[in-house]
């Protein structure tokens, strides 16, 4: 299935999709991956990349999302995943990588940088490609999840650094689960470290550039 190039392909896998989300997740649920779509295709656009990959990866991204927890865990454990002891005590966090398999096995999807995107949505991963950090900042910024300064200053950011997003976005779910006394997942930390140092070396590259322009 050739969803990045073929647009009578992307739009048959996405009403299959549709369809398949009607029935298996809630409607508010739906409105919010139909918010990550737009948002990720529009980032897309902006930062230069194939917008049919980022919005049939935003599309996916929650296909698992409302999957029982042992059902994640079983379905992880078939894969071969590894399944650490915060991912067997919060099951959730595993919904990003099974939904990349129910896009591959039920839905046909064989993109690889389509299925990685909907693999690190939740948690991110150090050295991810730009088509992972614009589903990561769309899940996390799309319009539905509100209209404070803070998302809104984390909106505009996405569109001007995808690297400098992601560290702010990850500083913010950071802080956010401190505050509420929740399990923070050392990949989560990981991203956040690799995304500032990646945004630190960019302000330098684009101070130079600056200089000797």
């Amino acid at each position: 299935m050739d969803l990045k190039s073929n647009e009578k392909e992307y739009n048959r896998m996405r009403d299959e999709v549709l369809a398949w989300l009607a029935e298996n997740v809630p409607q508010p649920r739906i409105r919010h991956i139909l918010g990550v779509e737009q948002m990720a295709t529009d980032l897309a656009v902006a930062h230069h990349l194939n917008s049919r990959q980022a919005a049939a990866a935003g599309l996916l991204h929650d296909l698992a999302k409302y999957f029982p927890g042992d059902r994640l865990l079983e379905m992880a454990g078939a894969e071969g995943l590894e399944i650490d002891p915060i991912l067997r005590e919060n099951p959730h966090l595993l919904h990003a990588d099974v939904s990349a398999i129910v896009a591959r096995d039920r839905f046909g999807v064989r993109d690889e940088t389509i299925l990685e995107a909907v693999r690190n949505h939740t948690l991110g991963k150090p050295n991810m490609d730009a088509l992972s950090c614009v589903v990561f900042l769309a899940d996390s910024l799309e319009p539905g999840r509100g209209d404070t300064p803070q998302l809104e200053y984390l909106r505009s950011l996405s569109y001007q650094s995808l690297l400098q997003a992601v560290w702010a976005t990850c500083d913010a779910s950071i802080q956010h689960m401190l505050k509420t006394h929740r399990t923070i997942h050392p990949r989560t930390l990981e991203t956040r470290n690799w995304s500032m140092s990646a945004a630190k070396k960019e302000k330098q590259r684009q101070k130079v550039r600056e200089k000797s322009a």
